[in-house]
């Protein structure tokens, strides 16, 4: 009830009042326009008692819904002057001071939460009831290899070209899985739910573990390493040294020449378990990388022109695609040619006959987030189950492999802050690809 529904009230009072004026005067009946007049006062005289006593309560309490309704949190209420109406008054200002506070602190949180998600290491992935993306932070955009949120959202995760994307989409609801990808890198990840609305709605979390588990490898490998080098070295020379000095002896000595190629034969295995243990000793020693500013193109044309004698003997035809905008990166060129001629030596090993190999650069300018490498090779490819394998330490498919090779490039390259990954893709074809 408003305040123009009474004054419509009023009027339509006056113009009754006024009708029985006429009607009296009519008639000449001036008591019947005493009695009129007077019973129209006492109605007045209730309207406004009951204005005040029922109407007006009601119309703030009617206000007081508007405000609810339109979430306005601060404006209040005025006393009515009625008891139990401003009791009810009160109760309803204090329940707009508790909903006010109520909705700040949500607010504070919210923007506090926000912040934190946006800030942090780990990867945050806010999934909807149905599986889609509908918010990634920073950290899950560069775990997950992507620039613009809005290429993902409302996508699933096994639509995303992503390596990890593809393993966290296998992630039962409540579980937690580490997952070790081709390119070295170590992930946590947590496929967890909060209540929303009373259903359970999804999201991911990823820690990234790849630093403190490399450390880890790192100095266990490295203590064991440099234990077994030192043991070994110091047998080998003594051992070396006795077969030196029976060889000498054996030279006076006539009819001898069976024993001579024993000890030259035992001789050169003591070279050999040398030098076998000399590389695993090098990997611990790589020095800290000597950054210049290096036009990547002429580089990679350097290598080839080592590497194209090696692969012409196995028939593999090495061939580049380099960058026009001549790419310069900040790298230890001696450190980087090694990691090349390394990669491009694997890549002949998987071709083995009759295969290419090709080498591409590019550059910011042609659209890359970084100026990158990328090998790629037609052999016979990596599986799944190897490609969670690569970059571990000691690990390798070849018969008489030593697992040296990849735990050599994966240091330089970390060394290097570069980023990597080591896949075979479904064209075939396996790639090895370095971002600067």
């Amino acid at each position: 009830m408003r305040l123009r529904h009474l004054f419509y009230i009023l009027a339509f009072l006056q113009l009754v009042l006024l009708g029985m004026m006429f009607y009296s005067a009519a008639k000449s009946q001036n008591l019947l326009f005493f009695i009129a007049e007077g019973v129209v006062v006492l109605i007045l005289v209730f309207l406004v008692y009951f204005y005040y006593k029922v109407l007006k309560p009601l119309d703030a309490i009617g206000n007081g819904m508007d405000l609810l309704n339109e979430q306005d949190f601060s404006s209040r209420l005025k006393p009515v002057g009625q008891q139990e109406s401003d009791r009810i008054v009160r109760v309803f200002n204090k329940m707009m001071d508790q909903l006010k506070d109520e909705k700040l602190r949500i607010q504070e949180q919210n923007r506090f939460l926000d912040l934190l998600i946006s800030a942090s290491p780990m990867g945050v992935i806010i999934l909807d009831f149905d599986g889609h993306i509908t918010l990634t932070n920073p950290a899950a955009l560069r775990f997950l290899e992507e620039n613009d949120e809005s290429r993902i959202q409302k996508k699933l995760l096994n639509q995303l070209d992503s390596p990890l994307a593809q393993e966290i989409a296998r992630i039962p609801m409540g579980k937690a899985e580490t997952i070790r990808l081709s390119d070295s890198m170590i992930y946590r990840c947590n496929h967890l739910s909060f209540m929303d609305r009373g259903f359970a709605h999804p999201f991911i979390l990823i820690e990234s573990l790849t630093e403190e588990v490399m450390k880890a490898e790192k100095k266990a490998y490295d203590k064991v390493i440099r234990m077994i080098a030192h043991e070994v070295n110091n047998t080998v020379a003594g051992v070396t040294s006795a077969i030196d000095s029976v060889s000498d002896a054996l030279a006076t000595i006539p009819d001898t020449d069976d024993l001579k190629e024993v000890m030259a034969s035992s001789s050169e295995r003591c070279m050999s378990m040398s030098q076998f243990i000399t590389r695993f000793a090098d990997v611990v020693k790589i020095p800290e990388p000597q950054l210049q500013s290096i036009d990547l193109n002429r580089m990679v044309q350097n290598c080839m022109v080592f590497m194209e004698s090696v692969c012409a003997n196995r028939n593999i035809h090495i061939s580049m695609n380099l960058s026009p905008t001549n790419p310069n990166v900040f790298i230890d060129p001696t450190l980087f040619e090694q990691v090349i001629v390394n990669i491009v030596k694997n890549a002949a090993e998987s071709i083995d006959y009759d295969g290419e190999i090709t080498l591409t650069t590019t550059s910011k300018a042609e659209g890359d987030t970084a100026p990158s490498l990328i090998i790629a090779d037609n052999g016979k490819g990596i599986s799944p189950e190897i490609e969670q394998k690569l970059f571990s330490p000691f690990f390798s498919t070849k018969p008489n492999g030593q697992g040296i090779g990849l735990m050599f490039i994966r240091e330089i390259l970390m060394k290097h802050g570069c980023t990597f990954s080591l896949r075979t893709y479904p064209d075939g074809l396996t790639r090895f690809k370095i971002h600067f």
